[in-house]
């Protein structure tokens, strides 16, 4: 099968019936509100919802090939024990960290000003800080032809072969005018538009499926669609990646750009459906931690303690001590109230200078696998 080429003079698209689109289009929107609308009845919910941004950094860094899980990312990020993990996931999880760290950047420098060539080109540097493809010229635009397809592959043999370096400049510089003045269509069907074209275009070396995918979030929060960028997408393009990629091709092959805003709306709906879910979970849990937390340790700082199990999930002991907010000596016995009652539990227990290093799991297995946990 010959290699699919970027769709050349074909964008902005013409000739879509957003009509006809506006039934599945209209329900993303209605499920996308109705997740805002718990969002706004969770306190702190960027702080109380920061495992899902971690959980989806990790996913959409796993799209691209890294095999570390949420669970090992957060106990290599402590520090503890590091030196016995192999080194492809040390290297995994340096990706992740950019990933939540990008994408927290990105958030506040759009409360200022819009998605701009500027903006895309200083997150791919971050993204690209340190970890493999560190060396691909990060935040500059590539001046060579690439192409999408299995490892080794030809450009004749590949997948997808985007925009020539030629012709990379002049389409960024429609897209970023699409992004910001594009105002007569639904929200939905402008982001599906936005992320196929960002991703057929594809203008760096590396990084930009994860890239693309943090756009998704981005421009929800910058459209007010959403009042935080609390939204993850990559768990659905994961599930239905082979489905991903040939709709995004048959854009450029056969102008089928209906179908692929059916596509990516259908996904947005579902994946606000998913998110609805764990973010119930968690807040019911939340509530019922703060009730049984307050129980068995009897602590002023009970809620101190709640507030920063929830927000960092593996932790040692100096990280509680340093950041829960709580004193020193109450914080080291409220630590040991929490492990006695088995609200949380111990990964590897500290000796010297080692400190013990701890999981709340019931909160781990709800953002991994999304089934609901009793507290």
């Amino acid at each position: 099968m010959p290699s699919v080429h970027y769709h050349l003079g074909k964008f902005p698209p013409a000739g879509i019936d957003f009509n006809a689109l506006s039934p599945i289009t209209g329900q993303a929107l209605l499920s996308l509100g109705r997740y805002d609308g718990l969002l706004h009845a969770i306190p702190d919910a960027m702080v109380l919802l920061s495992p899902l941004k971690m959980q989806e950094a990790v996913l959409s860094s796993k799209i691209e090939g890294t095999r570390v899980t949420m669970a090992e990312a957060l106990e290599i990020q402590s520090g503890i024990n590091a030196d016995k993990v192999e080194q492809s996931k040390r290297d995994d999880t340096e990706e992740v960290i950019n990933y939540r760290r990008t994408l927290t950047d990105c958030t506040e420098e759009i409360q200022n000003r819009p998605i701009s060539l500027h903006m895309i080109r200083s997150a791919h540097a971050s993204l690209m800080n340190g970890v493999r493809g560190k060396d691909k010229s990060p935040g500059t635009v590539r001046s060579t032809q690439n192409w999408i397809g299995s490892q080794g592959c030809t450009i004749e043999s590949a997948g997808f072969v985007p925009v020539a370096p030629e012709h990379l400049i002049a389409g960024l510089e429609e897209w970023e005018k699409y992004v910001v003045g594009k105002q007569d269509i639904d929200p939905i069907s402008k982001l599906a538009i936005i992320h196929v074209e960002f991703e057929a275009l594809h203008p760096f070396l590396d990084g930009n499926g994860r890239l693309g995918r943090m756009l998704i979030p981005l421009f929800m929060f910058q459209e007010k669609i959403l009042n935080s960028p609390c939204f993850y997408m990559s768990s659905y393009i994961e599930r239905n990646r082979d489905e991903y990629q040939e709709k995004m091709r048959a854009v450029s092959r056969d102008d089928a750009w209906e179908a692929w805003i059916k596509f990516f709306a259908t996904g947005v709906k579902l994946q606000a459906e998913e998110n609805i879910s764990k973010a119930k979970q968690i807040l019911d849990l939340y509530n019922a931690m703060k009730q049984s937390i307050q129980k068995t340790t009897h602590s002023q700082y009970a809620v101190f303690a709640l507030d920063f199990i929830f927000e960092w999930l593996v932790f040692t002991t100096a990280d509680f001590c340093a950041y829960s907010r709580i004193p020193g000596a109450s914080a080291r016995s409220l630590l040991g109230k929490l492990e006695k009652n088995k609200i949380i539990q111990v990964i590897s227990r500290g000796s010297g200078r080692r400190p013990t290093l701890y999981v709340f799991r019931r909160l781990m297995e709800i953002v991994e696998s999304g089934l609901a946990v009793n507290a």
